[in-house]
């Protein structure tokens, strides 16, 4: 079997955000974190502007989008705001993701099919600044295929119920959802687009996802701060970049 090809690391950094946020102070600073993130492998850096801006801020996004000499990632909800915002900095990629008040993080994909026309209409301006646009999706043939429709270039699988599965001990489960990842990102790819996977990844769970050879892309975030309280980022990023390369050896 051939070697399969590097997979690029995204960090996400917005926790180190809520971190700085808990006490309304100017520190941990996400763009300090981004640049050692930068340094210790980061292919790319995520941050989430959400709506009520719990974590990131917009200021965040503006010293990101001028000092990060990787890409950004901008996550963002399909919202008028969002897409400005998007368009006034344009960075290296846009992921639309679904986006509720309540929760803590993001729970599922983006229902793509219902709202086809909508999203079409939402991301052609995206496109148009240079952003490559990629949809939160889960690992569902509906939401692929229709993400292809709209005229999306990536897809990023949610791999949350894989991994909560694996905390949880429902091994049967999570092979189901293994091969459901595996065969939506087979499907994704034959559509002619870039497959790119995240959520809740972790020492554990991320080689089986690594190993699948049209991804592309992982984005792990909060898992990776986690661990920085205990190892340091650059040693947890290390970490995370070797067992990554390791599953595509």
């Amino acid at each position: 079997m051939e070697p399969l090809g590097r997979l690029r690391l995204g960090v996400n950094i917005d926790h180190v955000a809520t971190v700085r946020n808990a006490r309304g102070a100017a520190y941990p600073d996400p763009v300090r974190a981004a640049k050692l993130a930068e340094e210790h492998g980061a292919d790319g850096i995520t941050a989430h502007l959400r709506e009520d801006r719990r974590h990131i801020s917009d200021d965040d996004i503006a010293r990101l989008a001028e000092e990060l000499t990787v890409p950004l990632n901008f996550e963002m909800a399909a919202t008028d705001e969002m897409q400005a915002i998007a368009l006034r900095h344009k960075p290296h990629a846009v992921c639309i993701v679904p986006e509720k008040r309540e929760e803590r993080t993001t729970e599922g994909g983006l229902e793509v099919a219902r709202d086809e026309n909508r999203l079409a209409h939402f991301i052609a301006p995206l496109a148009d600044a240079g952003c490559r646009v990629s949809i939160f999706i889960a690992a569902d043939r509906p939401q692929i295929e229709a993400a292809a429709r709209i005229g999306a270039a990536v897809v990023e699988l949610h791999t949350g119920a894989y991994c909560d599965f694996h905390a949880e001990g429902r091994f049967d489960e999570r092979d189901a959802e293994l091969a459901r990842l595996r065969d939506m990102a087979t499907l994704a790819h034959e559509l002619g687009l870039e497959v790119h996977a995240g959520h809740g990844l972790t020492y554990e769970t991320v080689q089986p996802v690594a190993a699948l050879p049209e991804v592309m892309e992982l984005n792990i975030g909060h898992y990776l701060i986690g661990e920085a309280i205990f190892l340091g980022l650059g040693p947890a990023i290390t970490e995370m970049r070797r067992l990554m390369d390791e599953a595509r050896a």
